[in-house]
């Protein structure tokens, strides 16, 4: 049997067809890759097979756009269409959430939507930091790294296009083009979400164990108020096994999509998540909201209640004091001499039982001439390992670090055990001053590496912390926690 009638095969088991479609999926399939079949290869996948068969056949050039697009049309006819999964993932959900979410995922891994084989190349260990908290480092290998300047030009883009964004809906089964990933496998789930139409979707590139996206059907920026929190809620009562989060929405402490209105969500506990309480806090209008500061390096008020309602005007106190809080003398500024904004917070939730606990990181972008990119941004020393934005994922703890260090810190380590090596300039006094402290041999260079690597990534959420863990970080939280 050949490669078009075993994958026709493969569609018609995926229950996207029935056997009496069998022909009609094979000509589907000769009309993406050629009449021309080949034989099945053991050991690579059949649709990477029909690729290379569709550039042997002429049907498509040998490049990495239309490689992309054949594989996901390829994948396409092995995907329900989008009302079929919406329907099946509603049933799956009245036996509970858990199941709904599983076959959704699992499809989206089967029809290669979620691109397993990528994610496993990612670099991922746990290592514990000096102040005891543990942390979470990943290189990422399948997804490549983006500019701050960028993210923040992308948040003003107006020019028209079509999907005008990668999060649009619009994306659902679009063919795709260059500079314009393939979705012709995408399938989001409907649902409503605060009274408005969103999505929910998985991540191509997930950084966590089923990291999903909650997008607004609109394409309207992103804004964190009380809707945020309404929203936030009413994801976990519907999803209560996942988490769910908003990076912030200014540039600089925001995410990379600031055009579009998302949260992130998933079934991963986080380090900042298991961080205890460093200072209780009682709010006298809100006996049933158990609350404090969190013992972590950036700047996190945590609420757990079961009452909805106070978790939500309790949060929402809190947000609109700190967008309107200044604190000069540790460089705290909430709206700049032209009326910018400049205070907002990245908000996170999960549930507990019955129990809602919603995270409130404070989040400063006001820049400076020794700043430029940030006063409470990773600073310039760090750069070599970390520069980017601080987004959610990494305020909670898991750091998304950029694939260009998986080649570079190799040559750290040579450098350590003084073999020959090709250092980067950039690299080299941090390695000098591990050197100076560590007494370094093969037998340990990789706990070395991973331990100085974490506390490196500790000293960048340090950076972005607007309270830092001083003395006077401690004063001008209580400052705060004052005028609340």
């Amino acid at each position: 049997m050949g490669l078009i009638e075993t994958f026709a095969e493969k569609a018609i088991a995926s229950g996207a067809y029935q056997p009496l479609d069998k022909v009609y999926v094979a000509n589907k399939v000769r009309a993406l890759v050629g009449d021309q079949d080949g034989d099945v290869q053991a050991g690579r996948s059949i649709a990477e097979q029909l690729v290379d068969l569709s550039i042997e056949n002429g049907k498509i050039e040998d490049g990495q756009t239309e490689r992309e697009i054949l594989n996901e049309q390829l994948f396409d006819l092995l995907t329900p269409t989008p009302s079929a999964v919406n329907a099946r993932f509603w049933q799956e959900y009245q036996r509970s959430p858990e199941a709904a979410t599983g076959w959704f995922y699992q499809l989206c891994t089967e029809n290669d939507y979620v691109k397993v084989a990528a994610i496993k190349k990612n670099v991922e260990f746990t290592r514990q930091v000096k102040d005891g908290n543990e942390l979470e480092i990943t290189i990422n290998l399948s997804k490549p790294e983006k500019d701050p300047k960028a993210i923040a030009a992308a948040a003003h883009d107006t020019a028209k296009k079509y999907p005008q964004c990668a999060l649009c809906i619009e994306n659902e089964g679009y063919l795709g083009r260059l500079g314009q990933a393939a979705r012709s496998n995408h399938r989001v789930i409907r649902m409503m979400i605060g009274g408005k139409g969103w999505g929910f979707q998985y991540s191509p590139y997930a950084y966590f164990h089923e990291h999903c996206i909650f997008l607004d059907l609109q394409h309207e920026p992103m804004k964190i108020d009380q809707q945020t929190l309404v929203n936030l809620v009413e994801i976990e009562k519907t999803l209560p096994h996942y988490f769910v989060g908003s990076n912030a929405d200014l540039p600089i402490v925001g995410g990379s999509m600031l055009a579009h209105e998302h949260y992130q969500g998933g079934r991963h506990t986080f380090p900042m998540m298991k961080a205890p309480i460093k200072q209780e806090l009682t709010f006298k209008d809100y006996p049933q909201v158990k609350a404090g500061i969190v013992d972590w390096p950036m700047s996190d008020i945590r609420l757990e209640t079961t009452d909805q309602l106070a978790l939500i005007n309790l949060g929402t106190h809190i947000m609109k004091t700190w967008n309107d809080y200044s604190d000069p003398a540790l460089s705290i500024v909430a709206t700049g001499q032209d009326g910018t904004r400049h205070h907002t917070v990245t908000p996170i939730m999960h549930r507990e039982g019955e129990t809602f606990v919603l995270d409130l990181v404070l989040r400063d972008n006001n820049t400076s001439d020794e700043y430029p990119l940030g006063i409470f941004h990773p600073h310039e020393k760090l750069w070599h390992i970390k520069k980017e934005n601080i987004g959610l994922i990494e305020v909670m703890g898991r750091a998304i670090l950029p694939a260009r260090l998986k080649v570079e810190l190799e040559e750290v380590k040579k450098f350590w055990l003084n073999e020959d090596n090709q250092i980067a300039p950039a690299h080299l006094p941090w390695a000098q001053e591990v050197a100076a402290r560590r007494d370094i041999m093969s037998a340990n260079v990789e706990a070395v590496l991973e331990e100085e690597l974490a506390q490196v990534f500790s000293d960048v959420l340090e950076d972005a912390g607007v309270f830092k863990r001083t003395d006077e970080g401690d004063a001008g939280w209580q400052r705060f926690i004052k005028q609340l």
